[in-house]
């Protein structure tokens, strides 16, 4: 686990399930991150979970865009879920993929269920522009 302070808050409506980032103040309820919300939106399908990350980014010239990263489940048992991502995209100056860069990168990361209301310390704000679309902690 990255960041104790993240948590992700799951809505399942038996097709789609979908964890939006939040994150807890000591003595705090979870609540979620306002201004750079991260979603992770999964569909049920014959391959399992399937599905995006969805963020937003800011180009050099501060230009807001939208980003999506190709996400999977791999795993999903009592303890919580096991997520496979591209950690980043690389965008040009009018929020379009860029046609040079690197090749993206798959990154796992285990997402541990828990009590939404166990406060930890805040760890300030989730990581933002390439990889603002890493799922970083629980």
């Amino acid at each position: 686990m990255e960041n104790p302070a993240f948590r992700y808050l799951g809505e399942d409506d038996g097709g789609t399930l979908t964890l939006t980032l939040a994150r807890t103040r000591e003595g705090a309820e979870v609540r979620t991150d306002g201004g750079t919300t991260v979603h992770i939106v999964l569909n049920r399908t014959p391959d399992g979970f399937v599905g995006e990350t969805r963020s937003t980014t800011f180009t050099p010239a501060g230009t807001e865009c939208p980003v999506r990263f190709p996400t999977q489940a791999l795993v999903c048992d009592d303890e919580g879920l096991t997520l496979r991502a591209v950690t980043s995209a690389a965008i040009d100056e009018d929020c379009h993929p860029a046609t040079n860069g690197a090749k993206p990168t798959w990154k796992e990361q285990r997402l541990l269920r828990g009590a939404p209301d166990a406060g930890v310390p805040d760890a300030g704000v989730p990581p933002t522009g390439g990889d603002a679309g890493t799922p970083t902690g629980r």
